[in-house]
């Protein structure tokens, strides 16, 4: 989610030596980079939120309501989804591939098939408003989604079928990550706090201690050990990305500091093999940082 508003144009400019991180996990050593790349709009406003769908494709949302599928390397949007009735918040994919699901500001969440028709496959409704978080369960069965409204919900993908439905006074969803491999959802909130869902009972199995600022949003390792979390800010208070051990102990492990206003995103990086463990922020502060996720410092 580290792109804003980069499908709307893309241009980068790079002068130094560096790696190229594609959506599979797999790292190409590009070296030194002088070329301007640049893509026509994808979007008619605002991107609001991309995620990677295949090596080469991702999917993206925006203010003009629709979900657009589009090539990283020609920069074409190869399908087009239409269906929400207002601005698309968040935008997911299935471990498959082939389903793409989309929350938006008129509290729904729809799913829609890469090879199947323009139509919805199926639409999600439930919230009372607008619809801030979004996961997908490691075997592609369930749904998660959290709003505004307080409530997180559990969802049966194929039916449609509301699962659960949680509700926890003041707790603003703002981002979830479904924790691979594990029956756990990771979920930000804009009562400052992270909290860990068991999807099995939709209960909350652990709250980390309370940050300083609002939480803007959440990743979790491939290997399902440590998360990171966000932070708004401003005039270089708050900002931070935080580094969470998942494991028994659920500490707090390393914060990276250095962004002068809110952190939009935080993401763990695909780990090459001559390359140390990295994460990357991005902020309203017009920087996207890449740190070393054990040493805190800057790449």
């Amino acid at each position: 989610v580290l792109i804003g508003r980069a499908m709307g144009k893309l241009q980068s400019k790079i002068g130094f030596h560096t790696a190229k991180y594609r959506a599979d996990g797999s790292v190409e050593e590009t070296g030194p980079v002088q070329a301007v790349r640049q893509h026509g709009p994808t979007h008619a406003d605002a991107v609001t939120s991309v995620a990677a769908l295949k090596p080469d494709l991702c999917v993206s949302g925006g203010r003009d309501k629709s979900v657009a599928v589009c090539s990283w390397r020609s920069g074409a949007a190869l399908r087009r989804f239409v269906g929400h009735e207002r601005e698309v918040t968040k935008v997911t994919s299935t471990p498959d591939s082939n389903r793409v699901f989309s929350a938006s500001r008129d509290r729904t969440v729809m799913m829609w098939e890469l090879h199947g028709t323009s139509e919805p496959r199926q639409q999600f409704s439930g919230h009372d408003l607008v619809v801030t978080g979004l996961a997908v369960s490691p075997d592609a069965s369930q749904l998660c989604t959290g709003s505004r409204d307080n409530a997180v919900c559990k969802w049966d993908i194929e039916t449609g079928q509301c699962l659960g439905r949680a509700v926890i006074s003041r707790n603003l969803v703002t981002h979830l990550c479904w924790v691979p491999g594990e029956p756990y959802v990771l979920q930000t909130s804009e009562d400052k706090t992270i909290r860990i869902w068991d999807s099995r009972e939709l209960q909350v199995a652990h709250t980390f201690p309370a940050k300083r600022h609002i939480q803007t949003c959440c990743d979790v390792s491939r290997d399902g050990q440590y998360c990171l979390s966000s932070s708004s800010g401003s005039a270089g208070e708050g900002g931070e990305a935080t580094l969470w051990d998942l494991r028994q102990t659920r500490n707090r492990v390393r914060e990276y500091k250095g962004h002068f206003q809110t952190t939009t995103s935080c993401v763990f990086l695909p780990r090459g093999p001559a390359l140390a463990p990295s994460i990357a922020t991005s902020s309203c502060d017009s920087t996207v940082k890449v740190w070393d996720r054990d040493t805190g410092g800057r790449g």
